[in-house]
């Protein structure tokens, strides 16, 4: 004779330990605080329930007590003489039969066991969850991120846009790792990038978006060589060295003031480091974009001066206006000083935050426009006056 089997029933009530197992396994694999899985999952069995009884309102609870180890879903009614509403009302005969002590006006707490849920309420409860896990996840990735806001990551490349250039990064590892992109405006010229390799990136900004944390990276941005510099040495990361500002044009040159309340530190020669050795794992890691490092003074003019090296100056002016001012420099060293294209007067420039008018030592002083002769204008008037002379005025005075 066959051996009579009995089919278990996987419900919450029935499995109240495993369920709370489960949820504190996520915290593990994934982080997610036990409160929040739970605050999700019953907003899961509230709306499987409402699914299929229209009507029940704010009537059904779900009631957990880990200590006990059970997971109860409770529907409150109304004792009534008439039922109006049989998802929160119910007769007086009836409720007696389960509360024989139950009277009109009465509240009744009924147990709903979840396995009579449809099919259909069933599956939109597991959609409640996943979405709970998956809003979670991503909120732990966008905490993550937003701690590193104007740092650099390393990623790794593993997608490459032949079509519009782009570098797909993976920053980050398990399950706290997101993906970003490089575009091609934040890509330092003429670099190569293939899949596989480890690429440091600075992070302008992490932004919340429906797929997920959006980080944004750079390669061009001002603040990967302050970071790099901060790495590379220790004077910049305890704050003996200061950088007080930085100009960059992304792939071709850099320029960098540092600054020292330290009398016995020279700033310039603690971002060089021994024979070069900081500043030249800077520039390898920047693709041989080269890197000016000025010293930075509250003296405008000395500032400038500094700014405007390699080349020599003579003198700085300082102009009326304030953010204006004249720099003189020897015949020989004009093209120096502007640079080719004007790069390093701009780069000058924006490192100071003056406007540079720059000037040879042989032609200190702007050329002075030509100025109009007057007699000339009141003659060249009269003239013109004369020639538009009616023609019958003109035989008048002729006669």
């Amino acid at each position: 004779m066959a051996k009579k089997t009995t089919k278990k029933t996987n419900n919450l009530e029935n499995d109240g330990k495993e369920f709370f197992a489960a949820i504190h396994q996520i915290e593990q694999e994934k982080g997610i605080k036990p409160g929040y899985m739970m605050e999700k999952i019953t907003q899961a069995l509230i709306t499987a329930y409402k699914r299929d009884h229209e009507g029940v309102g704010d009537n059904i609870t779900v009631e957990a007590n880990e200590e006990a180890g059970t997971v109860r879903m409770i529907l409150k009614k109304d004792v009534v003489e008439t039922v109006d509403n049989p998802q929160t009302e119910i007769s007086l005969e009836e409720a007696r039969q389960s509360l024989p002590q139950a009277q009109l006006g009465d509240v009744v707490r009924m147990e709903v066991k979840t396995k009579n849920f449809g099919r259909i309420a069933a599956q939109a409860a597991r959609q409640v969850i996943i979405q709970g896990i998956r809003e979670a996840e991503q909120g732990l990735i966008y905490e993550e991120f937003t701690s590193k806001e104007h740092e650099i990551l390393t990623g790794i490349v593993n997608r490459i846009d032949p079509r519009t250039g782009s570098v797909g990064l993976r920053l980050g590892s398990g399950s706290e790792s997101t993906e970003a992109y490089l575009n091609t405006n934040e890509q330092i010229r003429g670099e190569a990038y293939r899949e596989g390799q480890r690429l440091k990136v600075y992070v302008v900004e992490v932004r919340r978006a429906n797929r997920g944390p959006q980080v944004l990276i750079s390669r061009t941005h001002p603040g990967l060589v302050k970071r790099l510099f901060e790495l590379e040495v220790p004077e910049i990361y305890d704050g003996t060295v200061e950088v007080k500002s930085i100009a960059r044009e992304a792939g071709s040159r850099t320029k960098l003031a540092v600054w020292s309340a330290d009398p016995n530190v020279d700033p310039i020669g603690a971002c060089v480091g021994p024979r070069g050795q900081r500043v030249n794992s800077i520039v390898e890691e920047l693709g041989g974009e080269k890197v000016d490092i000025v010293k930075y003074s509250d003296d405008p003019a000395e500032y400038i001066a500094a700014a405007l090296s390699p080349a020599d100056v003579i003198s700085v002016l300082p102009l009326d206006d304030g953010k204006s001012c004249r720099v003189i420099v020897p015949d020989d060293q004009l093209s120096l000083a502007i640079g080719k294209e004007g790069q390093n007067a701009r780069l000058a420039a924006k490192l100071t935050g003056f406007k540079i008018d720059i000037r040879p030592e042989s032609a200190p002083e702007p050329p002075e426009e030509p100025e109009e002769d007057e007699d000339a204008l009141i003659l060249e008037e009269d003239e013109t006056a004369e020639a538009e002379a009616p023609a019958d005025e003109s035989a008048e005075t002729e006669t």
